[in-house]
């Protein structure tokens, strides 16, 4: 079996983790033989310096992109900024002859300044969601799946979303065996269940710039088991059904419903992330009805079963 050709980009500023990703998972350390042919490639070959103040030797132009099975971006410095017409011109070349191109995180913003995803499925760092899509609005960001693959191309959720997405390459080009290997290798899972939506800072309005409606939120909040309804609700804050409706939703952008929804599911995380007690129990604690439908929520708003969630995030001493 011949070798597998990957190309690894390294531009200034490079970001020492992203690299030593796809730098290890292709190197020889992971395997019993070599099953990679790996280069560093820079727009200028020598000494290349990362943010973190350490360095690589690039041997390679952007040259030979053309002439390998893979092409790894792993990292872009600054999404705002262009990355060098040499280097697109070579992806797109490498593109046309038939490589693999796969951005990991924000590598994933210099396959679209390419042009390579335009009209395509791709992923990025949850952060940089506004400004890829403001970017490239005819992207279709997806920002529920570690990685997407369209056609040969590959981009990647942010960090340690390179893992998956790298040993899913493996799997692809050497087969599940390998793959399984080198993850074990690396003591991480050889595939993760779950996307990027389970890791997203989430945050609803608590705090607006109505008084009447903060001190309804904060007693919503700590009262999020109670079956609360708008007339309850609307008596509690001495307005008609129709005027806290409307006020509600100018404050804080969502209708009641949704924030009470959206506040008990994530209430829910902390308990299944702090407390050992069953799902059922935390359904009910945090104020839905039926367990049936709060699992249903909670897959469709983090992309996990609580269950999963739990085994994900839980606390442990």
């Amino acid at each position: 079996m011949s070798a597998t050709s990957v190309a690894i980009v390294v531009t200034e500023g490079f970001s020492t983790f992203h690299v030593s990703v796809p730098l290890i998972l292709f190197g020889d350390a992971m395997t019993d033989k070599s099953l990679f042919t790996r280069l560093i490639c820079a727009e200028t070959p020598g000494l290349i310096w990362s943010r973190e103040a350490t360095a690589i030797q690039a041997d390679h132009g952007f040259d030979v992109l053309d002439q390998v099975d893979t092409v790894i971006v792993p990292f872009w410095d600054n999404v705002h900024q262009r990355p060098p017409q040499s280097l697109l011109d070579a992806l797109v070349r490498a593109r046309a002859a038939g490589s693999q191109i796969v951005g990991l995180c924000l590598g994933s913003f210099v396959l679209a300044y390419a042009g390579l995803l335009d009209g395509r499925q791709a992923a990025t760092h949850w952060e940089y969601e506004d400004v890829f899509r403001t970017s490239f609005p005819q992207i279709h960001l997806n920002l529920n799946a570690l990685y997407v693959e369209d056609d040969g191309l590959i981009t990647s959720a942010g960090t340690a979303a390179a893992l998956d997405c790298c040993l899913h390459i493996i799997r692809q080009r050497l087969g599940s065996q390998v793959a399984n290997q080198i993850a074990r290798r690396m003591v991480t899972p050889p595939h993760r269940d779950g996307g990027q939506a389970q890791f997203i800072e989430q945050s609803i309005p608590r705090n607006t710039t109505d008084n009447r409606m903060n001190m309804l939120l904060d007693y919503m909040q700590r009262n999020l088991q109670l079956p609360h309804d708008i007339d309850s609700l609307a008596h509690m804050a001495s307005m008609s059904r129709r005027t806290l409706t409307r006020h509600f939703s100018q404050a804080t952008g969502m209708s009641v419903v949704e924030w009470l929804t959206v506040a008990r599911l994530y209430q829910s995380q902390e308990l299944l992330e702090s407390l050992a007690i069953p799902v059922e129990q935390v359904a009910g604690q945090v104020g839905f009805q039926s367990v049936v439908t709060f699992r249903q929520l909670f897959r469709e708003r983090f992309g996990v079963s609580p269950s999963e969630w739990r085994k994900t995030f839980r606390l442990t001493k």
